[in-house]
């Protein structure tokens, strides 16, 4: 039975079907069928509150989709799903949200959820684009069939097309949604990874984007995407088709320690029978889960572990004062109680990173402090510019051309197993007898270290106990927010 809709001209017709999978709708559900009994299952009970999917052939990619949303259980009421897709037919400066019908597919009609729709459209200039962006755009529908397939219940869409890769953007359109963005809604975040390099030098990517990814950090996930760039990988025309759509997910769950990334599974086009090896497009299945230990349909608490762009500013106003007045003489700025807010006066740890054209200038900072966070990255900040022992003091020449990060550290905790550190989440401790070092977690995302390699140059590097030290040693990890500026 062939595709045969009578439905008003404003729903979104489907342009994928027959060609990215079967517009046959009995063999559309058979092929669903095979795929979830095919896929790779989590046995953990999870909580998930958005997913990576691809969106190639199901040929191609289907079992790393149906793999994506196993990790989802399919009795989970949600009051909405947000799908998000980067457009591959047009760019415009911000998001378009379809809100003149319903989308439909070989198995049926999949109702938009106009009233949030129409508001995302109307409170936010950003979302103030024509429908006509999804019109021809596969990367939403693609989502559908395994939506109407898998869930028990049928919750409403809300469709986000985003046409835009300007960071102040990107982050207005996570703004807008944050509303929405707990317990009651799932996210799907509708992207392929990296674009026709060969088959092993995709991999080698796709690691690479996906590790930047789980991170959490958003500032992490882009340098993860610039250094691919800059290994001139050749044929790969890019990491992630969908990487402005990523990067809207981890500005909203930036910061929430009660939130986890996690990698389910990975292939790419040369695994297919129908792709070769010399030309390929990765595909990652991820989710990103509440630490939460139960199947409540509970609502997000955020976590304290986060600040605010008042918060940040201050820091970085801290840091900057700290150094400025002892470099040109002047008294340090009064800091203003009114703006020292409750989570900058815990006492967190920190590291002042400060960095010349990308190249480390300085950095010293506290593990744990019974000094409030704001006074650790006051003088953590002074101690970096100008008592790093691995630098001369910085100069006012220097001073101009510094950037700085500031890292704000949970507590360590002890570990046991090597599968307990995440990459570009958490920092490494390494300590044997007077001996101990550390590096923090974005350190082994920016040069591209495994796990292995990061305790190996921890333990040589920092803690002086050799390359093989840490297998000795008492190994502890820590959670870190970086906090980059936004303008000198």
């Amino acid at each position: 039975m062939e595709l045969n809709f009578q439905n008003k001209s404003t729903d979104r017709q489907p342009v994928a079907a027959g060609r990215f999978y079967s517009a046959n709708r009995e063999t559309l559900s058979k092929d669903l069928s095979i795929l979830f009994n095919q896929c790779k299952k989590k046995p953990e009970n999870m909580i998930v509150r958005a997913i990576i999917s691809p969106h190639a052939g199901y040929v191609f990619s289907g079992k790393i989709s149906a793999t994506a949303f196993s990790a989802v259980n399919r009795d989970q009421i949600y009051r909405n799903i947000f799908i998000i897709g980067s457009s591959h037919v047009m760019s415009f400066g911000g998001a378009s949200v379809y809100n003149t019908g319903d989308y439909l597919t070989p198995l049926g009609r999949i109702p938009v959820n106009r009233e949030i729709a129409n508001k995302l459209k109307n409170d936010n200039s950003v979302f103030d684009f024509p429908t006509g962006a999804h019109l021809q755009e596969h990367s939403i529908e693609v989502q559908l069939p395994f939506i109407q397939y898998y869930f028990n219940s049928k919750p409403q869409i809300v469709p986000v097309i985003i046409g835009t890769d300007n960071e102040g953007t990107l982050k207005k359109i996570a703004e807008a949604l944050r509303p929405w963005f707990n317990s009651d809604n799932l996210f799907i975040i509708s992207s392929d990874f990296s674009h026709y390099p060969s088959y092993n030098d995709a991999i080698t990517a796709d690691n690479s984007t996906a590790l930047g990814l789980i991170s959490g950090d958003p500032n992490i996930f882009l340098k993860a995407l610039k250094n691919n760039s800059l290994k001139h990988i050749d044929g790969l025309a890019t990491s992630m088709c969908g990487w402005s759509s990523g990067l809207v997910l981890l500005y909203l769950s930036e910061g929430n320690m009660n939130l986890k990334y996690k990698l389910l599974d990975y292939c790419n086009s040369g695994d297919s029978g129908y792709g070769d090896k010399d030309r390929v497009v990765g595909y990652h299945a991820i989710a990103l889960t509440d630490n939460l230990k139960s199947n409540e349909n509970v609502k997000d608490k955020g976590d304290s572990f986060s600040f605010n762009e008042d918060e940040k500013s201050k820091l970085f106003e801290i840091a900057r004062s700290s150094i400025s007045s002892r470099l040109f003489e002047t008294r340090m700025s009064e800091t203003e109680s009114r703006r020292i807010t409750e989570k900058l006066k815990m006492q967190y740890g920190a590291f002042v990173t400060l960095k010349i054209d990308g190249n480390l200038r300085g950095c010293i900072g506290r593990f744990i402090s019974s000094d409030s966070l704001y006074e650790v990255v006051k003088v953590s900040a002074a101690s970096s510019a100008f008592e790093d022992p691995r630098f001369p003091p910085l100069t006012k020449d220097e001073y101009a051309k510094t950037e700085i990060e500031i890292t704000v550290l949970g507590p360590l905790r002890k570990i046991s197993k090597l599968n307990e550190i995440i990459l570009g989440k958490h920092g490494i401790y390494i300590k044997k007898d007077f001996r101990s070092g550390t590096m923090l977690p974005q350190v082994a995302i920016e040069q591209g270290w495994t796990v292995e390699q990061f305790l190996g140059y921890t333990s040589r590097d920092k803690a002086g106990l050799g390359w093989d030290g840490w297998k000795d040693a008492e190994l502890f990890i820590y959670d870190g927010v970086v906090l980059e500026e936004n303008s000198k």
